[in-house]
């Protein structure tokens, strides 16, 4: 990449720092030339009376936008690496949202608190797991970050790679002694998000670690049920993959939650006509009730699908 001439006053001593300093980062080239630019120019302009929350704001913006010289500039102004945004989170959780391996690695080793928790209890880890920024995982795994520290909603890093379909932050951080068995606020584990989106590789990876495929979660649902009701947003193929993989590693077909609901009156009460077809293949009991007494026949909209589960 190539330095475009800028014409930003040099004169402040930060500045002229920052110049020197840019040199020892690998990437000191500006990852995108016209926002740093930009962002250069207005702190040229609030340099030498710079509040401290102006300082701490400039750093948040270099570091999202990856203007590495810039967040180092700020820094030897008097910026601070403790400083917090409206959302509680500090310039490292920045660099780890952002995926800025460089500055996140500037900023632990001038003492960034490597586990600090913005308002919604996220770490820096958890943002970089939840982003897919698996340079940065593996740069505060390096530096001692806790790996299971529960994030938004208690959510762990390994819950959130899991959501994201993450095959080798996931394995990374089993790898690295995650639990793949902590349940979140919600009731939930790495493997109801994996197999609820149809990650099938990630979900047989929780299996092959430890995860029990009938154990129970919130409301006593198991991960069969999870993924008879998949997200929208997930592929039916994919589904289809989870749903299979499930049964052959023994998913009890017929257990029921604490409504009575079955997986395949889960699947029929959404519509997921595919997924009724691979339970029924699967020996799934069409005729069991739930506790208002209601038959999968009775939960869907589909008038095939009806006569399906209806049918003797």
């Amino acid at each position: 990449m190539t330095f475009r001439r800028v014409t930003v006053s040099l004169t402040h001593p930060a500045l002229l720092l920052g110049t020197l300093l840019s040199a020892a980062l690998p990437n000191a080239a500006l990852a995108n030339d016209k926002d740093c630019v930009i962002l250069e120019e207005s702190y040229a302009q609030i340099a030498r009376h710079a509040s401290p929350i102006e300082r701490n704001n400039m750093l948040f913006s270099a570091t999202d936008k990856g203007c590495e010289k810039l967040a180092l500039l700020t820094l030897e102004d008097g910026a601070s690496l403790q400083a917090r945004d409206r959302f509680g989170a500090n310039p490292l959780a920045h660099a780890a949202k952002a995926g800025q391996p460089e500055l996140a690695a500037v900023f632990l080793e001038r003492g960034a608190a490597i586990d600090a928790r913005d308002l919604d209890d996220s770490t820096a880890l958890y943002k970089a797991a939840e982003t897919g920024r698996m340079d940065v995982v593996e740069l505060l795994v390096k530096h001692g970050a806790k790996v299971d520290l529960p994030g938004r909603s208690g959510i762990t890093p390994l819950g959130a790679a899991a959501y994201m379909g993450s095959m080798p932050i996931a394995t990374f951080l089993i790898g690295q002694g995650a639990d793949p068995n902590r349940i979140d606020e919600t009731g939930k584990t790495a493997i109801v998000y994996s197999a609820g989106r149809g990650f099938t590789q990630l979900t047989e990876l929780l299996l092959d670690n430890g995860v029990d495929v009938n154990a129970r979660y919130g409301n006593d649902l198991t991960v069969l049920m999870w993924a008879a009701g998949y997200s929208s947003e997930a592929g039916l193929r994919d589904m289809q993959k989870v749903i299979a993989l499930l049964l052959e590693r023994g998913a009890k077909v017929d257990d029921q939650d604490n409504r009575g609901r079955t997986a395949l009156m889960i699947a029929a009460e959404l519509d997921h006509a595919a997924a009724v077809d691979l339970l029924l293949e699967h020996g799934a009991d069409k005729t069991l009730r739930d506790s208002q007494g209601k038959r999968a026949s009775d939960l869907t909209s589909l008038t095939a699908l009806r006569e399906k589960l209806a049918a003797r």
